[in-house]
């Protein structure tokens, strides 16, 4: 077997431990707490009607289905292949962090200087580093603003920095900026 053989064959079943162990946790937790989350009605016509009833058989299914997958597993204890692969998952959670950053700050800091900083910071933290990715970008901001505010008339609360300019400006920074 070549050594990209033996790569393709590892990383098919890679994070399939922790993916298993993880959904059978979180099933169990959900199952566990399916008396406090949703009621039994007692006027309800049939066993169907009741609203506990669908989530719970679809909970006990997923509770006894990854139990079992586990329990079959030929290794069920995650090695540094597995790991890996929870990294690769964990990755994209980063562009989570940037989004939440973003809406944090509009409030504070406006819809146009935080879209500038937001596309600016995210074009050099993919890799694109030069003046004429940077000013792309820039004009990005400024395009979706536009196309917002301007065209669109979509209702963004102005930040609270606004509140530091002139009236004239201000305004004109509430409504377009």
């Amino acid at each position: 077997m070549s050594k990209t053989d033996l790569i393709e064959v590892k990383t098919r079943v890679s994070g399939q431990v922790i993916f298993v162990i993880a959904a059978f946790v979180v099933s169990l937790l959900l199952l566990s707490q399916i008396g406090t989350q949703t009621e039994w009605n007692d006027n309800a016509r049939t066993i169907a009607a009741q609203p506990r009833l669908w989530p719970a058989i679809a909970l006990a299914v997923m509770v006894v289905s990854f139990g079992l997958h586990w329990r079959l597993m030929r290794r069920r204890r995650p090695n540094g292949l597995d790991w890996i692969e929870v990294k690769r998952w964990v990755e994209p959670l980063e562009y989570l962090g940037w989004f939440i950053v973003y809406v944090l700050a509009v409030p504070r800091l406006g819809f146009l200087p935080m879209s500038l900083v937001l596309a600016c910071a995210l074009t050099w933290r993919l890799g694109y580093r030069s003046r004429t990715a940077l000013i792309l970008a820039a004009l990005f901001a400024v395009a979706v603003t536009a196309i917002f505010k301007g065209f669109l008339g979509v209702n963004i609360p102005g930040g609270q920095i606004y509140d530091l300019l002139p009236d004239s400006i201000r305004s004109f920074f509430l409504v377009y900026l």
